[in-house]
């Protein structure tokens, strides 16, 4: 859909008093909005002055997949697994890296919107970031090019959305740590400002942890070394990481202070990213269904792409594993029972 005015989606929807998912329903005539609504959603269209031209026939054309960068292993086999379903698909692919060097997440979409783009599969992108604008987004709907996200939920998008339960992984890592005596457990995460980080924190705090046993910082060794000192000094004798790279530099902390894993300090990570079985330790860490999360995106985002068919909203949320390997281990003597 071509616009020819600077009214945007959210405009509309603030306008109608709808959600923007609603207004790209409207405007791309599909079913499943009220009279009233639709109503409303054309009238704002009226008067914002908001017009558009129906896109004609969907050509056939590469499926862009957008990452946040490739030096994390779990985003790398997103791409790996993502780039093999839509290749024996028949579906020509081009991968977005939006590292801190190169084009960013809203430029490489800039650049895409005007293309013949099939479809979008973005991990962890936009959404995933509170303090984001969803515009550019907003603009590729508006053409009426299907979009699906990994791990990045909104409500404000019309697009389809496919989630590992962050609250299960914290669920499943504590209760491995309780079993082996541990009560001082720590979070490790990245920023508020990134959803899963805020789902991570939400749930430890529901299993009865307070503020005081969690830290924000990156989702790197650096940031992991960073919490891992201030959860160390506060007499935690266990944490669970937000990434498995977190995991490494809460390691590499505890043996710069001496401290032997999972002796002294017991380790949980997340993701399950090639090679930490081979780690010393072997990282016990919360597998991310990296297949079965693509290939159900995959498969929805095909249908709309060959359909024209709306992308179900509701977020689909899937059961990560616990693998436990040689990272944890029972709490130190004397340390188990404190409070």
């Amino acid at each position: 859909m071509t616009t020819v005015s600077k009214a945007r989606l959210a405009d509309l929807a603030e306008a109608a008093g709808v959600s923007t998912a609603t207004v790209s329903r409207v405007l791309n005539n599909r079913p499943g909005v009220k009279a009233d609504t639709r109503e409303a959603v054309q009238a704002a269209a009226a008067a914002l002055g908001y017009a558009a031209e129906r896109p004609g026939p969907r050509r056939p054309g590469p499926v862009a997949i957008m990452l946040p960068e490739l030096s994390n292993p779990s985003f790398t086999a997103f791409a790996e697994i993502l780039d093999s379903l839509l290749y024996a698909a028949g579906v020509r692919t081009f991968v977005c890296p939006a590292g801190p060097t190169g084009m960013s997440e809203d430029q490489h979409l800039a650049a895409l919107v005007d293309t013949n783009l099939a479809g979008i599969v973005s991990v962890s992108g936009i959404p995933a970031n509170n303090t984001l604008s969803l515009e550019p987004y907003e603009k590729v709907i508006s053409r009426g090019i299907p979009i699906v996200f990994i791990n990045a939920p909104t409500d404000e998008l019309a697009a389809g959305f496919y989630s590992c339960s962050d609250a299960e992984a914290v669920n499943a890592s504590v209760a491995h740590l309780r079993t082996l005596g541990h009560r001082r457990i720590g979070l490790a995460v990245g920023p508020d400002r990134f959803v899963p980080a805020r789902r991570k924190a939400a749930a430890f705090e529901a299993l009865g942890f307070g503020p005081e046993s969690i830290e924000r910082t990156t989702y790197t060794a650096e940031g992991g070394q960073v919490a891992a000192g201030r959860l160390i000094e506060s007499g935690h004798t266990a944490i669970v990481c937000g990434s498995d790279l977190m995991a490494l530099g809460v390691i590499r902390e505890a043996r710069v202070r001496g401290m032997r894993v999972p002796e002294d300090l017991s380790v949980v990570g997340f993701d399950d990213s090639p090679l930490m079985a081979f780690t010393d330790p072997g990282l016990t860490t919360v597998r991310q269904p990296v297949r079965p999360i693509a290939e159900a995106a995959v498969s929805a985002l095909l249908r709309a792409m060959g359909d024209g068919s709306e992308l179900d909203p509701t977020e689909v949320l899937f059961h990560p594993d616990l693998v436990i390997r040689r990272s944890t281990g029972p709490a130190p003597a004397g340390r188990a029972i404190l409070p």
